[in-house]
């Protein structure tokens, strides 16, 4: 049978005429998080960072990350304008733990069917997040690829760069035994664990996202789309007085395999149960799964969202600042001699 027009790309599921539509919003979101040191506009093919007038000893440190299956209940909802900031706040977390500033964010977006109003829901939430962590959005890409993503679903994931210099980064050379851990709050899951979540609460419990649980004191929708928190504007001034050794950004893993990741050879962590408010949360899905309680604590955070290592000396200081910015903290355990590994022991008895 001949074809009577030809085959055009909207015919094969893709509309450009909808991703120009798209990127019109996101220029005009991106455009306000600008600085004077982006070069370009959003569209070009690479995005512009002046790096003029950086320390001589600057080091640019990266980080790149994604939602993961946090996604699902943004999906299920049909609510998408906390995940970008989640995904923003999760990479200033992972460079901020080494002392990095950020500098500017690159996303990456993909979806079968693009919706433009979906994608300046999203991008709004990264440009929120950027601003408020004085990061630039300066590119990114919206693709639409028909037959890979289910209907309404689509998959974010970005990229950050930020710089420290060479003489005050933070990689944990400096912890030794004896050195502290002090505990900041999470507001969550932040975007870990939310696989096991998702089986624990809504398939083997049988819970409903938009329940309203008594001992959540809110819907699990609410619950589970708590944002992940910046710990950037809360770390930012103790770097600058050098008074951290280390930070852990407490993601994927837990307590029990991010700490690990910085402690220096002959230094393990001992971390004390019971010396911090484990999040309700955390508490249900544990007792909903019958959940171990090492399988807890190397997926989830457990109210414990960052971690500093600190000088036993420096930790009034510490603590005196963190209340003055009205940030809670608890002392959770100290470095101890021995491989790097965390231990853990129960003041509860």
């Amino acid at each position: 049978m001949p074809i009577r027009h030809g085959i055009l790309y909207r015919d094969a599921g893709v509309d450009i005429d909808a991703a120009k539509r798209a990127k019109a919003r996101i220029k005009r979101l991106a455009r306000a998080t600008f600085s004077r040191r982006v070069l370009k506009d959003v569209g070009a093919f690479g995005g512009f960072f002046d790096l003029r007038g950086l320390p001589r000893d600057a080091v640019l440190i990266s980080s790149v990350d994604g939602v993961g299956t946090k996604l699902k209940i943004a999906f299920a909802l049909d609510r998408h304008s906390t995940v970008g900031a989640d995904l923003v706040n999760h990479c200033v977390n992972d460079i901020a733990v080494h002392g990095a500033r950020p500098l500017f964010f690159l996303d990456y977006l993909a979806m079968g069917k693009l919706r433009p109003l979906l994608v300046a829901e999203v991008v709004k939430g990264l440009a929120r997040a950027c601003r408020a962590a004085g990061c630039a959005l300066i590119g990114g890409e919206t693709a639409e690829m028909p037959g890979l993503y289910a209907p309404g679903e689509y998959d974010l994931a970005g990229c950050i760069v930020g710089v420290a210099e060479r003489r005050r980064i933070v990689d944990g050379r400096r912890i030794r035994p004896g050195d502290v851990l002090i505990g900041l709050p999470s507001l969550g899951l932040h975007t870990n664990g939310y696989s096991l979540a998702r089986k624990v609460l809504l398939e083997t419990a049988g819970f409903h996202l938009s329940e309203r649980v008594p001992e959540l004191g809110r819907t699990l929708a609410s619950e589970l789309l708590a944002p992940h928190r910046c710990y950037w504007p809360v770390l930012e001034p103790l770097l600058a007085r050098r008074l951290v050794h280390g930070a852990v950004h407490v993601t994927g893993g837990g307590i029990s395999e991010n700490v690990p990741r910085l402690l220096p050879p002959g230094c393990g962590a001992e971390v004390r149960l019971g010396s911090w408010p484990v999040l309700p949360i955390f508490n249900l899905i544990a007792r909903a799964g019958n959940v171990p309680q090492d399988e807890m604590l190397r997926t989830f955070n457990m109210g414990i969202g960052l971690i500093l290592i600190v000088a036993a000396r420096h930790t009034p200081r510490v603590m005196a600042a963190l209340k003055r910015k009205g940030e809670q903290a608890w002392v959770i355990g100290r470095v101890v001699r021995g491989r790097p590994r965390v231990q853990y022991t129960d003041e509860r008895g």
